[in-house]
């Protein structure tokens, strides 16, 4: 339970401030014409509902297809992915609340969604779905690809003096060292006379941190 509570913890979070941001520009701007408008609740509730499309999407085996592939292909896929799922997930959502909790007949339910739906709001909220995704998915991949956990060092944590280089040359270093890898194989690495090895040696010579 804690592990799946860490693990939908970001994404909820992230949307969570991401659709206050929304309904709070919508406030505004209905302010100017004297209309109140809240979305707290919902914009709460969608956060959630967004945490939960994630950690079941991620259980999903062939969202990991193009993990190999080049950086764009897993993102738009994923993002792709996961607004399918919270797609689905709200419809779902409503669904159980107006047969299970309300008690209203499941023909019903689909009647008032046809009366009720607009597409101008479906295609603004989706719209905005699909570009928080993007961002997040972004940022998940990149820190995937630094390691677990060192994008969050390096936006939070670690000071620049810290570092015998800058944040900038830190990143370069560490996608040399990704492209020595993809290149050359273990026993080619571990050979002290290889250039490879010296080339291991010099990355990690500039990555430490400063005594």
């Amino acid at each position: 339970m804690l592990r799946e509570f860490r693990h939908i913890l970001p994404p909820t979070l992230f949307f969570f401030v991401g659709f206050h941001l929304i309904v709070y520009t919508k406030q505004l701007i209905l302010a100017e014409h004297q209309i109140q408008f809240t979305g707290f609740m919902i914009a709460t509730v969608a956060a959630l509902v967004v945490g939960k499309a994630v950690l079941v999407a991620d259980k999903m085996p062939f969202l990991s297809r193009f993990d190999r592939a080049p950086l764009i292909q897993p993102i738009l896929f994923k993002t792709a992915v996961y607004w399918v799922f919270v797609f689905l997930a709200r419809l779902l959502e409503a669904f159980i609340h107006s047969v299970i909790i309300d008690g209203d007949p499941p023909d019903s339910f689909f009647t008032e969604l046809h009366a009720a739906f607009s597409w101008h709001r479906f295609i603004a909220v989706q719209l905005w779905i699909l570009v928080l995704f993007l961002i997040y998915v972004t940022a998940s991949e990149l820190n995937t690809l630094f390691g677990d956990g060192e994008l969050r060092r390096l936006l939070f944590t670690r000071r620049a003096s810290e570092l015998q280089m800058n944040r900038r040359q830190r990143i370069r270093e560490l996608a040399r060292l990704s492209r020595l890898a993809d290149t050359y194989t273990l026993d080619v690495i571990r050979d002290p006379n290889s250039l490879p090895h010296h080339e291991l040696v010099d990355i990690v010579r500039r990555l430490a941190r400063q005594h």
